[in-house]
């Protein structure tokens, strides 16, 4: 019976039919969530399931020459993942730009320009960022920034332009603090940033300083470390509105991502009585 190792509680419930370990040594899988791992610390290692999409934790470089087998969730898995991600992310978006509408006591209606109106800034194109493009252009007005369509010059003026800014790139080491105190600064009075992606995109302590100075509002589903109890908690949930990394975490996705684990285990299995 092969043993799993895992750092995520993502499959609670839907997998505990399977055999865990709390010991390294004896994992024969390790079933991933966003944080990485040593691969020295697993000696008996066979194969490596990461609940997601992102690989950017996930050694796979390193478990090829090892012969450690690597998985992701199937394609018809991944496009609930990236579905849902999107809608999550239009919800965050439309929440904090409808967040102060009023007042029951006293009962005042707070002035608020229109939606359709506004700018929103989709930096990242891609399986995600184009979903949100597409949902939301019904709705506002939407650009959209990506390395690969534009010109980094083009940033600049989108940002000073945009209303809100969702963040939808890949976390490699030239976009740590993507959004630093620069572009920060930047932004609109009272402009909205979006993080669904990875924390790491944004600079924690110039985002403090903004949102210390009441000048900016954010809403992220991604942190520096999670669970998240930084410094930035002190602004929720008016200027920091936090959801505990759940965009992707809908039914489909975790029955898929559950039946693509035991997928995996059979073919190793597979593997180990035909060596037999």
């Amino acid at each position: 019976m092969l043993k799993i190792w895992t750092n995520t509680n993502t499959l609670d419930g839907l997998v505990d039919d399977l055999t865990f370990t709390g010991s390294k040594e004896e994992a024969d899988i390790a079933l991933l969530g966003s944080k990485a791992i040593k691969l020295e610390e697993f000696p008996r290692l066979k194969g490596i399931f990461r609940a997601g999409v992102g690989k950017d934790n996930v050694p796979i470089e390193e478990a090829g020459r090892k012969g450690i087998k690597v998985a992701f969730p199937s394609p018809q898995t991944i496009e609930y993942i990236y579905e849902e991600t999107a809608n999550f992310t239009c919800y965050l978006i439309l929440k904090m730009v409808y967040s102060h509408v009023g007042s029951l006591s006293p009962w005042e209606k707070f002035p608020r320009g229109a939606l359709q109106n506004k700018i929103l800034l989709v930096v990242g194109a891609g399986n995600i960022g184009k979903k949100v493009r597409e949902k939301m252009k019904l709705l506002m007005q939407v650009k959209t920034y990506d390395v690969v369509e534009n010109s980094p010059g083009e940033l600049e003026p989108m940002l000073k332009g945009a209303d809100v800014v969702s963040l939808h790139i890949p976390n490699l080491p030239g976009n740590k603090n993507f959004m630093d105190a620069e572009k920060l600064a930047l932004l609109k009075d009272q402009a909205i940033l979006i993080n669904t992606a990875r924390g790491v995109l944004v600079s924690e302590e110039a985002l403090y300083q903004e949102l210390e100075k009441g000048r900016l509002s954010a809403a992220f589903d991604v942190y520096w470390q999670e669970p998240y109890e930084g410094k930035l908690k002190k602004f929720y949930p008016d200027r920091f509105f936090m959801t505990p990394h759940v965009a992707s975490t809908c039914d489909a996705f975790l029955k898929g991502s559950a039946e693509d684990l035991r997928k995996l285990l059979e073919e190793i299995e597979q593997e180990l009585i035909m060596r037999k």
